[in-house]
């Protein structure tokens, strides 16, 4: 599909709204927009400017070029030619109703019309629509352009190519579709969110704890497990060697003790809403709401760059996404990296820490040796480069979110040994660094030294030989403090 012909049509651009636009405009689609509100502009600007802030933050490779967003004061103009259509208004069913029937009288017959409701089932939202089978479930969470999980619920009218072709376009744009199996009210995730919800509304009532009291018992505990594991997962591991079975009969009639009040539910009286609001003032009015974004925008990297080191959860939805981004182009000198910078890579000064820049050298080196051939299949049979000495220069600050290209220049390609120099540009082009690196080919049976592959070694020396016209960079073979 090329990137001319990709196009989503957002109808609601509140929050969640907002968040579709940024997941397909920072994805390369280009967005429009269908919403009456006069601040609609206002509040997609600002949910886009967070996205921008943290989404690249999750990948070390360059995200596509932005979309063309526009907005749009009829359905009509909005929809035409729309891959993708998804409505985010209110949680009212004659609403949606009325809105799927603009939306079906001027979108195109095999356009995907998803709907971010949290709990009306597919069938319903069909019930007297033009096309039914158009109309799916595509239920997202809270910030939609970080958090990958979107549930996406059929309905008995929905043919399994469009199940197949949605799911396909969602993962594309870096999601993580869960097919439901059955309709049923509020899904999956919000079924359990309610139960959580309605009993940490008794725990509040009751006096047992506050607003921030509760947060601290998930935030500090099991919500960090659930962040990689989930639920069964976690409580398999709880069973020890012995596994869930031995967990179940330990646990299991615990189910009967009359620890819950899910069958129960507080009165929603003014006196609990203001316990609630009060507490919660107590807790988080120190920060403006787009403050306490950024903070949650930049939690939420930092645990998911976490998992994707490891491929667990959404770190391996990212690494699969990420897969998908385009390679740079290649130039005179390759291009090995090229990303932006994330919030973790700052320090107190607020410019990219020290140690960061030897990040963004190895991943350069990474890059080249697998242009080389030196990649997972190579290592895998026992062979690599071992980093033997670097030489670090700091020539500019780089900030988070600037962009961050980085060149390498081959210097040496003998035997056992790989120079290389790698220069960092930050934001408009202007030199940021540059670092010398030294390696050594190695036989990973034995811990020792060796000559590379025959194939390996053609191709450094191909790079070789085509940058040995080049001038020897400024700033090579410097030691440190050398005038």
């Amino acid at each position: 599909m090329s990137a001319a012909t990709k196009k989503a049509t957002i109808v609601g651009g509140g929050v969640i709204g907002g968040g579709w636009v940024a997941r397909f405009l920072l994805n390369g689609w280009d967005v429009s927009i269908f919403d009456p509100d006069p601040q609609a502009k206002r509040k997609v600007g600002e949910v886009l400017a967070n996205a921008r802030r943290s989404l690249p933050s999750l990948y070390d490779k360059a995200m596509p070029t932005e979309g063309k967003l526009t907005f749009h004061d009829t359905m009509a103009e909005a929809v035409a030619g729309a891959i993708w259509i998804q409505e985010s208004v209110p949680e009212r069913l004659d609403l949606k109703h009325k809105i799927h029937r603009q939306i079906q009288n001027h979108a195109p017959a095999d356009a995907i019309l998803g709907s971010s409701t949290s709990g009306f089932k597919p069938s319903e939202l069909q019930d007297g629509a033009l096309r039914p089978e158009q109309i799916v479930v595509a239920h997202p969470f809270n910030p939609v352009y970080l958090l990958p999980l979107v549930e996406f619920v059929p309905s008995a009218a929905t043919p399994a190519e469009v199940t197949q072709r949605a799911s396909d376009l969602l993962v594309s744009v870096g999601m993580k579709p869960l097919v439901v199996r059955k309709e049923i009210d509020a899904h999956i995730a919000d079924r359990l969110l309610e139960a959580v919800w309605r009993e940490g509304l008794w725990l509040i009532k009751d006096g047992i704890c506050t607003t921030e009291e509760l947060d601290d018992s998930i935030r500090y505990g099991f919500g960090l497990r659930w962040a990689q594991m989930g639920l069964f997962e976690t409580y398999r591991i709880a069973g020890g060697e012995a596994g869930m079975k031995h967990f179940m009969a330990q646990f299991g009639p615990a189910l009967e003790w009359p620890w819950t009040k899910l069958m129960d539910v507080p009165e929603f009286t003014d006196e609990l809403v203001d316990l609630i609001a009060n507490q919660s003032d107590t807790q988080s009015g120190h920060m403006s709401i787009r403050e306490l974004e950024q903070l949650r925008d930049d939690n939420l990297v930092g645990i998911m760059r976490a998992l994707k080191k490891s491929g667990s959860g959404a770190g391996g939805t990212i690494n699969t996404h990420e897969a998908t981004l385009p390679n740079p182009a290649p130039v005179d000198l390759p291009i090995t990296v090229h990303r932006q910078v994330p919030q973790s890579w700052t320090d107190y000064n607020g410019h990219m820490n020290e140690a960061n820049y030897l990040e963004a050298s190895a991943q350069a080196t990474d890059r080249f040796m697998e242009m080389i051939g030196c990649d997972a299949a190579y290592i895998a049979a026992g062979n690599s480069y071992f980093t033997v000495e670097n030489h670090v220069r700091f020539l500019d600050e780089v900030h988070e979110g600037d962009p961050l290209i980085i060149t390498t220049q081959v210097l040496q390609a003998e035997g056992k040994k790989m120079h290389l120099f790698h220069r960092l540009s930050g934001a408009d082009g202007k030199l940021a660094a540059t670092v010398e690196t030294l390696l050594l080919h190695m036989d990973l049976n034995v811990r020792g030294t060796s000559l590379p592959s025959d194939e390996v070694a053609r191709k450094l020396r191909d790079f070789a030989d085509g940058h040995a016209a080049l001038p020897i960079p400024e700033g090579a073979g410097r030691y440190v403090g050398q005038k």
